[in-house]
């Protein structure tokens, strides 16, 4: 009864259960994390440790999805609002070095210096990240390591969602006492278009390199995609940078240049299936961990979180203060490394909410909140952590 169909069924069931758990509890259990426990407790039971491979899920993950992935990634980064939440990216930058010095220094007193290197940029990031620096590290034959950041993949949520929901719990009330005082005027078209800005990305473009829209099937859209992904990936080949680095910044250029629709591969219709297999490569690198490995990492887990965390803080913190921004808000931006979108949009509403007594002061909320929440997220998950395993793929 067991081959590559009824393996791949098993796949997608592990990936489903994840997902409605982590709906059933409004995100709070994470569903990467309730998926990796869930294969995890099935490689140490029923299920083969070759799940991923017999589902053919291994060769596409590994190589293809994260590239085109990736170059998507850069599709939906909106330049124009950067460039108009400049001191959120300063924020979300600082906070990522002081969580990078923090762990450089302070960790390798609980850990050894590779599992520093494996774990920062998961932590700083999501999948993408996870899987270049598990991938690294495998191939380095540190299989530990390679566990390692795929469980702070897992992981990192538990940190940031209650960390998160605190300052922005604390930055709301106090926002409301100014709006409630009159301290704010506020202008409804501006604040929603503000809002709406924040999440549909960048415009498409009309450039040099736009292509007739008669052509602008999904297959087509597609290998433009791979055009831009096959750039990248000789660029890393030929000039030694990461083609993960450049398949980022490709993705820009050629979605400012028309060349590439913004949220390029949606359009497609194959994002969920690329992006179901990087998932389970990711996954897949569980079958090495045994019990005995999961518990000697538990306490470097738990030491570069806080330590990762308390250098993020403090940085954000402090330039914060030379910004002339709420320490709160540039706090609860810089975590969003630690989950990313859509938890970021999702933890920001569920809080405007709660927190408003009106429909007026929830408008209100979002508009001060929401925009530089999502723009955080795009900052560290999307392009800053990416850069990071670019860069920390080398230190092996």
């Amino acid at each position: 009864m067991y081959n590559f169909m009824t393996a791949f069924l098993a796949c997608t069931l592990i990936v489903l259960i994840g997902d409605w758990v982590s709906r059933m509890t409004k995100g709070w259990l994470p569903s990467v994390f309730v998926s990796a426990v869930l294969i995890l407790i099935g490689y140490w039971t029923v299920l083969p440790k070759t799940l991923v491979s017999d589902a053919y899920l291994i060769p596409m993950g590994a190589t293809i999805s994260i590239f085109l992935i990736i170059t998507h990634m850069g599709t939906m980064i909106s330049p124009k609002e950067l460039m108009a939440q400049w001191k959120t990216v300063t924020i979300c930058l600082m906070g990522l070095v002081g969580m990078t010095l923090f762990a450089w220094f302070l960790c390798p007193l609980f850990m050894d210096r590779v599992m520093v290197i494996a774990g920062l940029p998961p932590l700083a990031g999501g999948i993408v990240a996870a899987t270049m620096m598990q991938d690294a590290a495998a191939k380095a034959g540190y299989l530990t390591a390679s566990v390692f950041a795929i469980s702070m993949y897992c992981i990192q949520g538990f940190a940031g969602y209650p960390l998160t929901a605190v300052v922005l719990k604390k930055e709301a009330k106090l926002l409301l006492e100014g709006y409630r005082s009159g301290k704010y005027v506020v202008n409804e078209e501006a604040e929603k278009e503000e809002i709406e800005d924040a999440v549909k990305g960048p415009e498409p473009a009309r450039g040099i390199l736009s292509t007739p829209a008669s052509l602008d099937s999904p297959l087509f859209l597609l290998m433009k995609v791979a055009v831009g992904a096959l750039i990248a990936f000789l660029l890393g080949k030929y000039t030694g940078i990461s083609g993960a680095i450049w398949a980022l910044f490709v993705g820009v250029v050629l979605c400012r240049l028309g060349f590439l629709e913004p949220n390029a591969l949606k359009r497609t219709g194959t994002l969920e299936l690329l992006m179901f297999a990087l998932m389970m490569f990711v996954y897949d690198g569980l079958k090495d961990c045994t019990p005995q490995m999961l518990g000697d990492i538990w306490v470097p887990i738990v030491a570069l979180i806080v330590f990762g965390v308390s250098g993020l803080a403090v940085f954000a913190a402090l330039t914060a203060k030379i910004l002339k921004v709420s320490p709160y808000l540039a706090i609860g931006n810089a975590l969003t490394a630690l989950y990313g979108f859509p938890f970021n949009a999702i933890i920001t509403e569920q809080l405007c909410h709660t927190e408003a007594k009106t429909p007026e002061e929830e408008e209100f909320l979002m508009s001060r909140i929401f925009p530089s929440m999502i723009v955080g997220g795009f900052v560290t998950v999307t392009i800053t952590s990416v850069i990071m395993a670019g860069i920390f793929v080398k230190l092996f």
